[in-house]
């Protein structure tokens, strides 16, 4: 018999299509503090950190020193574009509908950012309050301080969990954490390298779209 298997889903750029905006929001805000060229192709670099490591990462590469008192300025303008342009990424809702077993969110976002993301875009019922942030815990992804903590609290043992992840950083944690890791190419801001780079990372799949994942979590033996 199948061994029971818990399905831990990153947010942005897994759930919800929201990468592209992000990387609006931070061209924006940085534009208006007085510091242009901080650009998709920047941002991209930072996918699955969290906002004070993007900050650092941003600074490392354009030398912007973003103001610690305007940070709140990066999410306000992030909620605008989500409330009028967010959309989960395609085919998920039909997913999470047929997924059997437990699951839960372990996002580098924001408590709040994550509830706003799961409601506008009507996935917040498949998931109730298993929300994770790494606000909960020391270190963000590579780390994989947020994928335990997210086991620990949903009773799963690391060994049977399945991580979802868009994100290099997201797949290194998932796989420091003992876990089953499936790579995410589906979302809005993926590119030519993104299967080989999530395979580099430490991919155990790489799938492009929801038929796929579901294929792989068969393979596993979760239903799907």
């Amino acid at each position: 018999m199948a061994r029971s298997r818990m399905i831990i889903f990153d947010c942005d750029g897994v759930l919800v299509d929201s990468e592209p905006l992000a990387a609006r929001a931070y061209e924006r805000v940085y534009e208006k503090h007085g510091m242009p060229g901080v650009h998709g192709g920047i941002i991209a670099q930072c996918v699955g950190m969290k906002q004070s490591d993007i900050i650092v990462r941003i600074r490392e590469l354009t030398g912007h020193q973003f103001p610690a008192s305007a940070d709140g300025d990066i999410w306000a303008e992030t909620k605008i574009l989500f409330s009028q342009d967010l959309k989960p990424t395609p085919g998920i809702t039909t997913f999470l509908e047929t997924l059997a077993g437990d699951r839960c969110v372990a996002s580098s976002s924001s408590v709040e950012r994550i509830n706003h993301s799961l409601a506008v875009t009507g996935l917040a019922r498949f998931f109730g309050e298993a929300i994770y942030s790494s606000s909960m815990v020391r270190n963000g992804k590579p780390a994989p301080d947020i994928f335990l903590f997210a086991a620990d609290k949903m009773g799963a043992n690391p060994a049977d969990c399945v991580v979802i992840e868009d994100s290099p950083f997201g797949i290194q944690g998932a796989v420091t954490a003992g876990m089953t890791a499936i790579g995410y190419t589906g979302g809005g801001h993926t590119y030519p390298e993104h299967a080989a780079r999530l395979t580099a990372a430490g991919a155990d799949f790489v799938c492009a779209d929801w038929h796929d994942v579901s294929r792989q979590l068969s393979r596993l033996g979760v239903p799907a």
